[in-house]
Parts: structure tokens; sequence; C-alpha cells
């Protein structure tokens, strides 16, 4: 066989094995697209792929998309290619890489439809910290119980920018917020997402700030514990990088942070495939308000 799987946990992930020279090929691409849906994340150990390779491999999986162009890194490489990195020379606004420390899906405080897959190759490494956890949103929601499902069916959460990166700053400098709405709007989304094949998930992530018509401490105290429900071992993988390690998740499906590091050596290059489906909408003034409303 030109590809072989190996699980990592019951719950998520793979360890993939083949040859470079047979990455694009149509046998491996099918075995990689059926394993990203059972499997959730896919490791492809010190593979070592070039930007030009990487690009290659993103497009024979689905349509390549881009939806950071606005943020320092895009495009510094390869059209496409957004470098993660803390360096000052190319990120001069490290909030949104300082945010990925907390749980986040990729592109859902964008109003488009979800990314449904994440690529990630390790450039540079940094000395200590940088790993990347992930957290299976299926396997949360399938574990909880009937009446937990229950009440948790129905439910919209806003999901922000601020709330993102509420944990870096404590309170959003002056003009930022302002830059942040120009990036993204409020978004709206079930906190239930029912995907087109029939399975369900939990949509979380540190930038859930809120459930529609529950006063923000109630529904933030939801929102957190089932960020700490998901995130329990059985269902979360935590990846060491090796230099040269490629690494596919499934974004509609799992949410991920990074270990806090601080070196600017750091250097990761990600690219996206664009999704088809997409689960909320841009949040009303009367959410945002009803959310925001005193409690006494």
């Amino acid at each position: 066989m030109r590809v072989t799987f190996t699980d990592i946990k019951p719950e998520i992930g793979s360890l993939v094995h083949v040859d470079k020279a047979h990455l694009l090929d149509d046998e491996v691409i099918e075995q990689v697209r059926q394993a990203l849906e059972t499997r959730g994340v896919l490791v492809f150990p010190q593979i070592d792929v070039s930007d030009e390779e990487q690009l290659a491999f993103t497009d024979r999986l689905g349509t390549r998309t881009n939806f950071t162009k606005k943020a320092p890194g895009s495009d510094v490489s390869a059209a496409d290619v957004y470098k993660i990195t803390l360096d000052k020379k190319i990120n001069t606004e490290p909030d949104y890489v300082l945010g990925t420390f907390f749980w986040h899906i990729d592109g859902l405080l964008m109003d488009i439809p979800l990314p449904k897959a994440t690529v990630l190759s390790a450039r540079r490494l940094s000395d200590e910290g940088g790993s990347t956890e992930f957290a299976n949103l299926y396997a949360a929601y399938e574990h909880l119980s009937d009446q937990e499902k229950r009440e948790l069916e129905g439910l919209r959460v806003i999901h922000t920018i601020e709330a993102a990166v509420r944990p870096v700053f404590g309170s959003t400098p002056p003009g930022r917020a302002e830059r942040y709405r120009e990036m993204a709007p409020p978004m709206e989304h079930p906190l239930v997402w029912t995907h087109a094949d029939g399975r369900k998930s939990l949509l979380l992530g540190t930038h859930a700030d809120g459930v529609v018509g529950q006063a923000s401490p109630h529904g933030r105290s939801l929102l957190w514990r089932l960020n700490q429900w998901a995130a329990q071992p059985a269902f979360t993988y935590k990846h060491d990088w090796q230099v040269g390690d490629l690494v596919i998740w499934d974004n509609e499906g799992l949410m991920h942070r990074v270990v806090p590091y601080t070196d600017e050596g750091r250097v990761m290059h990600r690219t996206s495939i664009g999704g088809t489906m997409k689960p909320g909408h841009p949040a009303t003034e009367a959410a945002m308000a009803k959310m925001l409303e005193p409690v006494y």
C-alpha cells in the first residue's frame, strides 16, 4: 500500500505514513479525505513539504481559501500561505497569534462558509512550548447525555474577536475594537451544529462570548463548562511538533489551541481548504444587547 494510517487515540487522531512522491496520488488523496472525516486530525511526520507542495496538497483535497488576507503574515512567502509567527518584522499585530493560545475554530468569526480543513506545516520551532492541542467536538456532543443534548438543542451563541483576545489583554486596547469589527462582525452560530451528513457537533471556543437570550454570566458559564467538557483527555490530542511535520485537521468538527511560547523564531505555514456550509450569520444588535444586559 502507498499509504498507511495508525490511530493515535480511540476518539481522535491518526499518523499517516506515505512517501512524499505519492502524496498527491488519487488513491492517497481519497484515503486522506475519508480518514479526515473519521479521525479528525492526520499527522504526516517529518514529510517536509515546501510551500508549493503544501499548496498542491491543499488544492487536491478541495478548493483553497484564504480568510486572513488582512492579518499580518498572509502571503509573505507564497500566495494563500499564512505565516504564523511572533517575529515582529512579519507580525506587527500579535493579537491574533497570542489569541491562538486559547481554544478556537479557524474562520468561525468570519461571515463566510466555514473552512473545511486546515493544513499546517512546521518550519521552525520554539525552544519551549508551541505544541498544538486538538479537541473533537463531534465526540464531545456524542458523549453528552440525552437530557443534555435536549437542553442544548436550539441554543444560539454569539462569537466575537473581542472574546477571542480578551484573555490576551484583559480588556480591549483603545482603537482595537474598531479594527476587530472591520475584520469580522460578531457572529451568531448554533451551539449544536447539524452537518450536511447528519452528524452533530458542538461549536465552541474562547471566541464564544455568550448565549442568545441568556444573561452574560449564565451564558458564559455554560460555554466555559462545555469547553472544559470538550477538552477532556478522551476527546483531545496534543501534537508535539518536529520540523517538517505536516498536520491536517477537520476544522468543521474540531477546535484547537497552541501551548504558549515566546520564541519569535517559531514559524508555521498554514493553508486552508474551503467549505460549503455556513452555520451562522452576523449577530443582530438586539441579540447583542440581550446578551449584555444587566442581570440585576
